[in-house]
């Protein structure tokens, strides 16, 4: 099944992959503590301005992952004190699906120590939940939150996880965990 692209949060761990069929030449890099998705070197260039993005990225306590230009407004929010929840639905609402030519959804989570939230923003709905145990939510297909057996500890295992998962068109994953220091990681195939 094609999801397009998703992520998975609960309490202390989340995780983000690109699945894409129009777009694969993609990868995950470190910039600056922030991972950010981003045209391989021979990827062929485009205009598209939604295929380069932050998409891990600390902000107060927590971290944020997700699927576009959503992540970083969030996690400057968190860094202003706002309460997880409240920032990941003013700033979902605020930007709206992507007006591509899919009325992409966006995606969202923020990730505490000991709480997670997850969000989307579709054409037909805005749906932001406090979240206690691994949850997924996709572009397509999977867009309304569910539960997702997520079995990884770490940043490393959970990127890779994501990226081994049986959803089809892996491009690569990026994940976070949130403890007494965040560790990150991402896994851009073999």
């Amino acid at each position: 099944m094609y999801v397009g692209r998703f992520v998975v949060v609960g309490p202390g761990i989340g995780a983000y992959r690109v699945s894409s069929r129009s777009f694969p030449n993609r990868q995950v890099v470190d910039r600056d503590g922030a991972l950010t998705v981003g045209p391989t070197p021979d990827a062929p260039e485009t205009d598209n301005p939604y295929i380069a993005y932050n998409c891990v990225r600390e902000g107060g306590d927590y971290v944020v992952v997700g699927n576009g230009s959503q992540v970083d407004p969030i996690a400057e929010k968190l860094d202003l004190g706002y309460p997880p929840r409240d920032a990941l639905a003013e700033i979902l609402l605020a930007l709206d699906y992507e007006k591509d030519d899919y009325d992409t959804p966006r995606i969202a989570g923020v990730v505490g120590d000991d709480e997670a939230f997850i969000g989307i923003v579709r054409k037909d709905a805005l749906v932001v939940e406090a979240v206690s145990e691994p949850t997924l939510v996709a572009t397509y297909e999977e867009d309304d939150p569910r539960a997702f057996d997520l079995d990884a500890e770490t940043a490393a295992d959970a990127a890779r996880e994501l990226y081994d998962h049986e959803f089809e068109h892996a491009v690569c994953a990026a994940a976070a965990t949130v403890g007494d220091s965040v560790e990150t990681a991402f896994h851009n195939g073999e």
